[in-house]
């Protein structure tokens, strides 16, 4: 039987001056938690429309991106997306306060609708464990949360570098979360997955110093990780795809049936056909994928940087 995660220890060394920016900004989170979801998106699409006039280094690299996977996409195209994205951006904070530290009551009030769900059920009542593969939408630590109202679940992060800062959003994530695993915690992963617990986690980042191949990503070679692969292989577990977006309403929700014959034999074919299921996911709502990111920065040798 799997027992819930305990949350992190306070220590007294968390409260030293060093970590003050960092209470603040937990601060700030919190009252952000505390307004009506309609009323945070709105000043997040304004906040997003500030962000959108600032010229900078990120708003060059989601150019660079849009035109990398939307080469058919006219200049004049391309550019309404931008501008959608970098308002969509703004939404990112209101969406991380509320899956953080919103109360269930609010979480309750948030217009959901969920497909898919027997796919859950159905692992688990096999006893199987599953890996729900999302991607890096501004509201993907909110869908999680959504999910988690219906069945529990892990997920899978990267610290954060202060260490108030990750005591303090861990603790609230493990609130509505069976466990949360850094991405060193790759033995304690399987065996959660081993036991029928199922972890969500968004493979669609460039990270250097990890195991990872060189795998399309809208037609481009992307240093993408591997670890999708490795974990259905270790562990047994089913692998689910994610997809989730920001409707008017509301959001929505849905859970593909597992991936059939995954994992292979092939670690590049498999990690390809991730890829190409986050695709799927981007291709769904475009402008609210991070962009931000630059998702093409490892390249392969010989390759010059698209964002140089």
């Amino acid at each position: 039987m799997r027992m819930p995660q305990p949350p992190p220890p306070f220590r007294v060394a968390l409260l030293s001056p060093l970590h003050w920016p960092a209470w603040i900004g937990i601060g700030v989170i919190r009252l952000l938690s505390l307004l009506p979801w309609r009323f945070l998106l709105r000043g997040g699409r304004a906040l997003g429309w500030l962000f959108a006039r600032i010229p900078g280094e990120r708003r060059r690299v989601a150019a660079t991106n849009l035109a990398l996977c939307f080469p058919q996409l006219g200049a004049e195209a391309r550019a309404d997306l931008l501008e959608e994205n970098l308002h969509d951006a703004g939404c990112m904070l209101a969406e991380f306060a509320l899956a953080w530290m919103g109360s269930d009551a609010a979480i309750a009030r948030i217009p959901v609708s969920i497909d898919g769900l027997e796919h859950l059920e159905a692992a688990r009542a096999a006893g199987r464990g599953v890996l729900l593969v999302g991607a890096h939408f501004s509201h993907l630590e909110l869908c999680a949360r959504l999910v988690s109202r219906r069945i529990r679940i892990a997920g899978m992060y990267r610290e954060h570098g202060d260490a108030a800062f990750e005591w303090a959003i861990k603790r609230a994530r493990l609130h509505y979360a069976d466990a949360m695993f850094s991405k060193d915690e790759l033995r304690a992963t399987i065996r959660h997955l081993k036991s029928g617990g199922t972890v969500w986690y968004a493979p669609d980042q460039d990270m250097r110093g990890k195991e990872a191949v060189f795998a399309p990503f809208f037609g481009v070679p992307a240093w993408s990780i591997t670890a999708t692969h490795h974990l259905a292989r270790l562990s047994g577990a089913q692998v689910i795809a994610f997809f989730h977006q920001r409707t008017a309403n509301g959001y929505s929700i849905r859970l593909e049936a597992p991936l059939a014959q995954f994992p292979g034999n092939d670690v590049v074919a498999d990690t390809s056909r991730i890829n190409a299921c986050i695709e799927r996911m981007v291709e769904a709502a475009p402008a609210q994928y991070l962009w931000l990111h630059k998702r093409f920065k490892t390249r392969p040798p010989g390759e010059a940087s698209p964002y140089s």
